[in-house]
């Protein structure tokens, strides 16, 4: 009897911590409206491209548009999932798109990276 109470215990905590897990990104306000943030308020970005939940950012686009990274023990949990890159690192994705930064904002809430190319675009709610 103590066996099954002791694995209920585990099993209910470990519910809980998974989830109360933070979610990778944030929401913040910008000039463009409300948008998904890093960590630090860094606008995030998709990119058209991207085909399904595989990310075509690479090389030098990796270099210009940072990949969210994910840790290897992350896991999928609502709108939120992860796509394995090219190089085998993980990188979230958000109802299906993979997220970036962008090297030229310099602040938290900027949004210069907002139709660069006509192919990349603020990540919204």
């Amino acid at each position: 009897m103590k066996r099954v109470v002791l694995a209920s215990a585990i099993g209910l905590a470990a519910s809980l911590a998974l989830a109360q897990a933070p979610e990778p990104a944030k929401v913040a306000d910008t000039a463009k409206g409300k948008v998904l943030a890093d960590a630090r308020g860094m606008t995030l970005y998709t990119f058209d491209r991207d085909i399904g939940e595989a990310s075509n950012c690479t090389g030098q686009c990796a270099q210009n548009w940072p990949p969210l990274l994910a840790p290897a023990d992350a896991r999928p949990s609502g709108n939120w999932t992860i796509v394995t890159r090219q190089d085998g690192g993980k990188q979230w994705a958000y109802k299906g798109k993979p997220l970036y930064g962008w090297a030229k904002d310099g602040k938290p809430g900027d949004t210069t990276g907002d139709g660069v190319n006509n192919v990349w675009h603020v990540a919204t709610p």
